[in-house]
C-alpha cells in the first residue's frame, strides 16, 4: 500500500501541519539543571520534518519536576534556553508544540528544587522507583494533598507557562494529562481521595483538567491548545477503575465545549500496557469534534489505514523517532528504519545515542 493520507498535508484553525505524522513527546532527561540547551535543539532540529513535534514533559512549575534533568519553562533562563529549540526547529521548517508536564506525586524530593514539594490530589503515594543523580533509585516520595490554594495557584503555574511558551517561539502547548501525572491524578478516583468539588463524583473529577484547559487555551488560543488522554494506561502506577469510561466521554465531551486544537490518544498496548478500547476511542472521536491524534505502536501500514479512514487526523510515532532523526523521509520512500536502539542512553545526559544517529544516508551510528 503506498501512502499518500499520511504524508497530505493538514489545514485547521491557524496552523498548516505539512504531513500528518507527529513525533510524539519523548523524556529523554538531557536539560540539565533543568534548563534546555544547544544539544537538544539540535535534536530537535533533526527530527523537524515531522507535521508536528510535541517536545518531552516540561514542567509549568519548581513542584512538577519529578525527574532529574527534565526541564521547565517557569524561569527566564529556560525560556531563553527553549527559544534556541524553537529557533531550531523552524529554521528547518517544522513546528512544534511544549508538552506541559506536572509529575504531582511521581517524583522525589531530590529531584525537585529547594523550596518545592510534592503535590497531588490527595495523599496517595505511588508504588514504585525512579532514578535521582544524587542517590540512585528511590521510591516515589508522599506527596502533599493540594489545598484549594494550591489548585489555584498550579492553574495559576500552568497559564504563566503556556504564555512563557509562546514567547519562547512554540507554536502551540498540549497539556499531559496521560501517563499517572498530575492531571490523570485528578480524574482517577484511586489517586484523587478528595471529599470537596475537586473529587467524588465523574464530574468533580474532572472539574480540575477542564479548569487547566479552560484558562490555558483563554491565555494563549484554544487553536494553540491540546491535551493528552490514555484511558487505561497503567504507568506510574495507575490503574483502571469502575467509571473509566463515563469519565472520558463526559471528558471529552467537556474538552469539546472548551473548543480545543486536540486530543492525543495514548495507547501503550505495543509496550505491554493494556489496549485503550475501540469503544472508548470511538467515545473520544464521536464527542470531540475537532483534530484526534492517535498513538501507540504504528507502523506506516497502520498509520495510513487510521488517518484514511478518519480514525486519526494526526498519528505520533514515539520511539522510532529516537533512533531515526529522518523517521519521515524513510516512511515516505520506503527507506529501512535503523534498528540500532540504545536503550542504556535514553535518559543519560549527552549527544551519545541522542543526536548521533544517523540519516539513512550515512554509516551506520557508532554507539
Amino acid at each position: 500500500m503506498t501512502a499518500k493520507a499520511l504524508f497530505s498535508s493538514l489545514h485547521t484553525g491557524s496552523h498548516i501541519f505539512s504531513n500528518r505524522i507527529v513525533m510524539a513527546p519523548l523524556t529523554r532527561s538531557r536539560a540539565i539543571e533543568n534548563k534546555p540547551n544547544l544539544l537538544m535543539a539540535s535534536y530537535y532540529a533533526q527530527r523537524a520534518e515531522a507535521g508536528l513535534i510535541i517536545s518531552e514533559g516540561t514542567s509549568p512549575s519548581p513542584n512538577g519536576l519529578g525527574y532529574p534533568r527534565m526541564p521547565g519553562i517557569f524561569t527566564q533562563a529556560q525560556i531563553d534556553g527553549w527559544k534556541l529549540v524553537t529557533q531550531a526547529v523552524h529554521a528547518k521548517g517544522g513546528k512544534i508544540f511544549v508538552q506541559l508536564m506536572h509529575s504531582g506525586r511521581i517524583g522525589h524530593q531530590l529531584n525537585l528544587p529547594k523550596g518545592a514539594h510534592l503535590v497531588a490530589p490527595s495523599v496517595v503515594q505511588a508504588k514504585g522507583f525512579l532514578s535521582t543523580d544524587q542517590e540512585g533509585k528511590k521510591a516515589y516520595g508522599v506527596p502533599r494533598e493540594l489545598t484549594i490554594e494550591g489548585i489555584q495557584n498550579t492553574k495559576e503555574e500552568y497559564v504563566q507557562a503556556a504564555k512563557n511558551a509562546i514567547a519562547a517561539g512554540f507554536d502551540g502547548v498540549e497539556l499531559h494529562g496521560a501517563n499517572g501525572y498530575l492531571l490523570e491524578q485528578f480524574l482517577s478516583p484511586h489517586t484523587n481521595q478528595r471529599s470537596d468539588d475537586y473529587g467524588g463524583s465523574v464530574e468533580n473529577r474532572i472539574r480540575f483538567v477542564l479548569e487547566v484547559a479552560s484558562v490555558v487555551a483563554d491565555a494563549i488560543g484554544k487553536e494553540k491548545t491540546g491535551i493528552r488522554l490514555s484511558p487505561y494506561g497503567v504507568a506510574s502506577d495507575m490503574h483502571a477503575y469502575d467509571e473509566i469510561d463515563e469519565t472520558y466521554t463526559k471528558l471529552a465531551a467537556a474538552l469539546n465545549e472548551v473548543g480545543l486544537l486536540y486530543i492525543h490518544i495514548a495507547d501503550h498496548s505495543a509496550s505491554g500496557a493494556p489496549a485503550v478500547p475501540s469503544q472508548v476511542k470511538a467515545a473520544i472521536r464521536r464527542e470531540f469534534s475537532n483534530v484526534i491524534i492517535q498513538a501507540g505502536g504504528y507502523d506506516v501500514h497502520r498509520a495510513e489505514a487510521d488517518v484514511t479512514s478518519g480514525h486519526a487526523d494526526l498519528v505520533a510515532f514515539g520511539k522510532t523517532f529516537i533512533n531515526n532523526p529522518d523517521l519521515v523521509d524513510r516512511l515516505r520512500n520506503g527507506k529501512p528504519l535503523n534498528l540500532i536502539l540504545d536503550a542504556s542512553t535514553f535518559y543519560t545526559s549527552g549527544a551519545k545515542g541522542y543526536t548521533d544517529y544517523p540519516v539513512f544516508e550515512e554509516a551506520a551510528v557508532t554507539i
